[in-house]
């Protein structure tokens, strides 16, 4: 596994380096602004992207738009942020970002956080991706709205994304309809493939852009 680290602070880029260093994760290149880093992905091809969302010149939202391109072989990218809940970061998980870390994350789960989303996953919880939803969605949905038809799902995809919007987790979807887990899986791989979206954090975004879901209200279903 890859990984690019872009931060404008060296401390921050040489820490995270350390970190993953030590647990076997190769650093391929580090970047301290966005020029820097969509050239270091275009050079490298790293697995992953640690993506500090505020740094000089290039930022990190518009370095995750050149670098999302859709070609094959697109890295994950997580956005590196000091808050839990910022407008930049909303916009980049609409661009494509996997999720995102708060600066001051535990070596264990900067680790864990890395190889989950080079494994697939989306990093955070869609619990965590609903608020940022809620809270800018309905304030300026149109410029970072990703727009998709949801009439290719089945009623019972439809079903999932909207209660996978609400932040259940596959184990309690499961519950919920009385399925197994992976058949849970399956119609959440179907929800992203017809959809063409990368992970779940992605699906939260579009169930609200959408209005499947809306901010405050129990689902309907």
């Amino acid at each position: 596994m890859r990984v690019v680290i872009a931060d404008d602070q060296a401390l921050v880029r040489t820490g995270f380096r350390m970190i993953l260093a030590a647990d076997g994760i190769e650093v391929a290149a580090e970047a301290a602004d966005g020029e820097q880093a969509v050239a270091a992905v275009r050079r490298c091809r790293p697995d992953v992207v640690l993506m500090d969302i505020r740094m000089p010149g290039l930022d990190g939202l518009e370095a995750t738009r050149r670098i999302l391109t859709g070609a094959p072989g697109d890295p994950r990218i997580v956005i590196l942020t000091t808050f839990d809940l910022d407008q930049y970061v909303y916009a980049a998980l609409a661009a494509g970002a996997s999720g995102f870390l708060l600066k001051d994350v535990t070596p264990e789960y900067l680790v864990a956080a890395v190889r989950m989303v080079r494994a697939g996953d989306a990093l955070l919880a869609p619990a965590i991706t609903r608020r940022l939803v809620e809270r800018f969605a309905a304030r300026d949905g149109g410029a970072e709205a990703l727009h998709r038809d949801l009439a290719a799902l089945t009623p019972r995809e439809l079903e999932v994304l909207e209660l996978l919007a609400t932040g259940l987790s596959n184990a309690e979807l499961a519950a919920r309809f009385g399925l197994s887990e992976a058949t849970v899986k399956t119609h959440v791989a179907r929800i992203l493939s017809k959809l063409n979206l990368r992970d779940r954090a992605q699906a939260v975004v579009v169930a609200y852009e959408t209005g499947l879901v809306t901010p405050g209200a129990e689902p309907a279903r």
